[in-house]
C-alpha cells in the first residue's frame, strides 16, 4: 500500500470523525450555560462607544 492511499484512508474514517468531534465539542462551548455573560458582552461590543451624533 502506498503511502497516498494510506494517507487517503486515514483523513477519509479517521480525520472526519477528527473534525467531526472538535465541531462539536466548540459549538457545545459556545452553547454552555457559563458563557452567556461573554456571549452577550460579545454581541453588543459593537454599539458600544457609538456616537449618534454624526
Amino acid at each position: 500500500m502506498s503511502d497516498y492511499n494510506t494517507w487517503r484512508h486515514f483523513a477519509d474514517s479517521y480525520g472526519l470523525l477528527t473534525m467531526m468531534v472538535l465541531f462539536l465539542v466548540l459549538c457545545a462551548w459556545l452553547f454552555r450555560p457559563g458563557a452567556k455573560h461573554r456571549n452577550d458582552e460579545a454581541a453588543h461590543s459593537i454599539l458600544k462607544d457609538h456616537d449618534d451624533g454624526e
